[in-house]
């Protein structure tokens, strides 16, 4: 038997549709198989929600009189990209702050406008005779703007590495805190439940799919940026309206001594067309496997350490050389789950339809390593032999200012009041804020004292009272829940 997109449409118009989420299909596709599973299930949603570094926003602020064309924007002291026209830009999630380092960047600036606050905007240019002016010092909103386009170059992985450290030294990673010794492995991903791992042939997902990103409907515009489907590491491109979207699927977050990132949520439908569909979309954890890759080698072919199953990393434990180590996620569980959830009662509401891809995400591609050559040109060589003490200058600069040095102007102090990272260590008389917390789990192999636990659903809760004041959890979460007594989160 075989549906298209049409005649779903028409059965979900009509009341008549059967939506589930992706783990609830792995049950129905185990249970009852999968061509029954395609007679009785029209469409499956799947969700994730993880840090995504490759995101940002298309902003237009308008013309201000006399008119200015806009060279260099910061928007709260962090830079957005202004060369495309005179009043438009793009904020990059992970640009840091140029007063503050890299405990607020463009996610934080992103979230503050959704969340409605003031957003102080500086631009200069150096003027021509159609714009006059020179600068601009003013605030903005989010609903001052012409135009606000969430614009994800690369999201939704199908599936991503975990990461371990063999090092003799704890190190800090986009992939979180890792312990030395292989104390701990961390991972990212929704596992079942995530978008790609539902149709890895890409039968239904493809360019013009409508998409939940961030609590609003969106759009794949095309494969993300680091496609690579011949390896299982396919990616998509995404955009929607920010100013639809909503802070329970949009958040700023920082990677300590790494940097912001944004946590967005995503979720794809999967329109069950016929049996192959169906038994893709019944995939189980145990089904999906990644490798843990040694973060303590700095190449960008890491050793694997092992091969192993979303299943086995969920459980908690993780076999390395004859010793049980930890293993926790840096995406949530729970709000995978709950965006799976909301789309599938949009579904059922009728307040989303389902499209037909208007082209198909490639199957084969390849990503190419960027290769190190010294320029021909002597003249532009001679010119930039010294960026690299420029940037380790620049890096430094950065660090230390993340460390703790606060900025020098208003802007700056409002920034550092906001984004409340920088002061992680849980310490003695300990404060879990859980309004912060993404219910991702990062937190939860770290602790000797077992302060962080999960329940079935994957809420993250607290107990103080273990808290021993070892100081291991300093530096873990990247929403900047954990607090020392006294500072204000």
């Amino acid at each position: 038997m075989s549906k298209t997109i049409g005649s779903i449409n028409k059965k979900i118009a009509a009341g008549k549709a059967r939506i589930v989420r992706a783990d609830e299909m792995t049950r129905i596709v185990r249970e009852r198989g999968a061509r029954r599973a395609a007679e009785d299930v029209d469409v499956v949603t799947t969700g994730t929600f993880g840090a995504m570094c490759s995101s940002g926003v298309w902003l237009n602020f308008g013309h201000a009189n006399p008119p200015l064309r806009m060279s260099r924007v910061w928007l709260n002291d962090v830079e957005a990209y202004a060369g495309v026209a005179a009043v438009d830009a793009y904020l990059g999630a992970t640009q840091a702050s140029t007063a503050v380092g890299i405990g607020y960047g463009g996610a934080h600036v992103i979230e503050d406008l959704l969340r409605g606050r003031p957003v102080v905007l500086r631009a200069v240019s150096p003027g021509t005779d159609c714009y006059p002016r020179k600068r601009i010092l003013t605030e903005v909103r989010l609903e001052d703007l012409n135009f606000a386009l969430l614009a994800n170059p690369r999201n939704g992985y199908q599936r991503y590495d975990a990461a371990a450290n063999s090092g003799s030294e704890t190190i800090q990673t986009y992939m979180g805190k890792l312990l030395p010794r292989l104390g701990n492995v961390t991972y990212s991903g929704a596992g079942e439940l995530s978008p790609l791992n539902n149709d890895p042939g890409y039968r239904t997902i493809g360019v013009g799919t409508r998409v939940f990103l961030g609590g609003a409907p969106g759009w794949i515009t095309g494969p993300g940026t680091q496609h690579n489907p011949e390896t299982g590491f396919g990616t998509l491109m995404v955009q929607g309206d920010l100013k639809a979207m909503s802070t329970d699927f949009l958040r700023a977050a920082v990677m300590p001594g790494y940097g912001p990132t944004l946590y967005i949520g995503l979720g794809v439908p999967i329109p069950v067309l016929d049996e192959e569909v169906a038994a893709a979309a019944g995939v189980s954890d145990a089904d999906i496997s990644v490798t843990i890759k040694d973060y303590s080698v700095p190449s960008r072919n890491r050793p694997g350490l092992k091969t192993v199953s979303y299943a086995e990393l969920k459980a908690g434990m993780i076999d390395l050389n004859g010793r049980a180590v930890p293993a926790a996620p840096l995406s949530s569980f729970h709000k995978a789950r709950g965006i799976a959830e909301t789309l599938k009662q949009w579904i059922l509401n009728g307040e989303f339809e389902l499209t037909q891809p208007a082209a198909p995400l490639p199957r084969k591609a390849r990503v190419r390593p960027l290769e190190i050559r010294r320029p021909t040109n002597g003249a532009f060589r001679q010119r930039h032999d010294t960026d690299g003490n420029e940037m380790a200058a620049h890096g430094k600069t950065q660090g230390s200012k993340a460390a703790g040095i606060e900025g020098k102007t208003a802007a700056a102090a409002e920034t550092r009041r906001r984004s409340g990272n920088g002061r992680q260590n849980i310490g003695s008389s300990s404060l879990w804020n859980e309004s912060r917390c993404f219910q991702c789990g990062a937190c939860l192999s770290i602790c000797p004292s077992h302060v962080f636990r999960r329940d079935a659903d994957w809420r993250v809760t607290a107990d103080n009272a273990l808290c021993n004041n070892c100081g291991r959890c300093d530096g873990v979460c990247p929403a900047g829940a954990l607090t020392r007594n006294g500072d204000t989160p």
